[in-house]
């Protein structure tokens, strides 16, 4: 309780920080200064009362969450659906996912703030995707009544270390959950060691997203406008991952070929400087916003769009996922591999440990320790058939062999849900 009133007396000291932080943020990306109010829970007029919360915090999360809302819509069908995220590009991706949900963001967690929140929507009970723990907000849930999940909840050792310092904030946090959905074993045991009660191995939701048909067909229409050209899609790149993969790219051009590298940037506000990247290392830089055919002579073609990630993985003869050349975390290797992808990623997957630890296993990914190894790994499948064809099969077998876990999630919370 200390530990809570004093993180509460912090809150107020850092809201001009976080205001500021807000508008340095708007500078490349102007969507961060919109619906200012819904941050800082200002009094909201709900679209509905007692719906199904959901909160995610950004793109990844909000996809993931998609197969478990429909298994959720299922059980409970005509309950309306709130979202709640904190990033522009993930309520942009909530806005496209789920449009009869009623969408804002989750303001900051202040006690006065958090609790008109619960007070304006009243939700009949909550889901906190992966690892969003906010101490006032699950405390307010616990006083109005509401109750609070974690789902598709992963803890690494890294982030175990971290939360362990501030033990007695996130302790009883955790305890006050109605129950959590640990994707892993291992994620069960550091939760349980954080502090969480009811923790129960459901897997993970990423296994059980199906492919979008128009992004299919999104991915029909980029190899028309490719050609006949082997395509090799990098994507989720964050920062500085594009200069060594444009260092690398240069550097081969003599194997290269006619390969076409594709690169979709995590971050819209970056799209820009990463055109700017490849240009400044020699290499001819189409990009996807551009009308008409990829040219000819064009040896990167810039994924400059939101929202059409499997589009490009549709599009894809090798797939590489970015945020795993520096040690940032990975991202989803579950999608591409859904599509039959031959997935390579980076030495740095602590994000998506088990999830890479599994496609290894089964044959459907291969890791590489840097850029030079990425470019010299993708070329050598390109220009084999059988091993991709190899890596399609048991990407798919990969895919297949885990699914379920959104219908586990629901079965959990329909059990405590009647037991409360």
């Amino acid at each position: 309780m200390i530990a809570r009133r004093l993180y509460g007396a912090v809150w107020p000291l850092l809201l001009p920080l976080v205001r500021r932080y807000l508008r340095k943020r708007a500078r490349k990306a102007p969507a961060y200064l919109e619906h200012w109010d819904e941050r800082f829970g200002q009094p909201f007029a709900a679209r509905h009362r007692g719906a199904i919360w959901i909160h995610a915090v950004s793109v990844g999360e909000t996809r993931a969450a998609l197969p478990l809302v429909r298994a959720l819509q299922a059980r409970w069908p005509g309950v309306p659906l709130l979202i709640t995220q904190m990033t522009p590009t993930g309520r942009a991706t909530a806005a496209e996912l789920y449009p009869d949900a009623e969408i804002r963001y989750l303001p900051y967690d202040t006690p006065a703030a958090v609790a008109r929140f619960l007070s304006d929507h009243a939700p009949r009970f909550g889901v906190l995707m992966e690892t969003e723990l906010w101490p006032n907000l699950i405390a307010a849930a616990a006083r109005s009544g509401v109750p609070l999940f974690l789902a598709n909840a992963r803890l690494s050792e890294k982030s175990l270390a971290g939360y362990r310092r501030i033990g007695a904030l996130i302790r009883p946090a955790l305890a006050q959950l109605t129950g959590v959905a640990a994707q892993t074993a291992e994620d069960a045991r550091r939760l349980t060691q954080l502090g969480a009660r009811e923790v129960h191995v459901c897997g993970n939701t990423k296994f059980d997203f199906t492919p979008p048909l128009d992004k299919l067909a999104l991915g029909e229409d980029f190899r028309q406008r490719i050609g006949p050209r082997p395509v090799l899609v990098c994507a989720s790149t964050r920062e500085g991952e594009e200069a060594l993969l444009f260092a690398a790219w240069s550097a081969a051009r003599a194997r290269v070929g006619r390969v076409l590298l594709v690169v979709v940037p995590r971050h819209p506000e970056r799209f820009d400087s990463v055109a700017g990247l490849a240009e400044g290392a020699g290499l001819a830089c189409a990009r996807r916003s551009e009308e008409g055919p990829v040219p000819p002579d064009a040896a990167v073609w810039l994924g400059d769009s939101m929202g059409e990630l499997f589009g490009y993985y549709a599009a894809a003869d090798v797939a590489f996922v970015g945020g795993s050349l520096l040690p940032l975390g990975g991202q989803n290797l579950i999608e591409p591999a859904s599509l039959g992808r031959p997935v390579l990623f980076g030495p740095h997957m602590f994000n998506f440990a088990e999830a890479s630890r599994l496609a290894l296993e089964a044959g459907a990914a291969r890791q590489v320790p840097d850029a030079g190894a990425l470019v010299d790994e993708a070329l050598a499948l390109l220009a084999d058939a059988p091993a991709r064809q190899a890596m399609h099969d048991a990407a798919l077998a990969f895919t297949a062999a885990h699914r379920g876990a959104s219908d586990r999630i629901v079965e959990l919370i329909a059990g405590r849900l009647l037991q409360a």
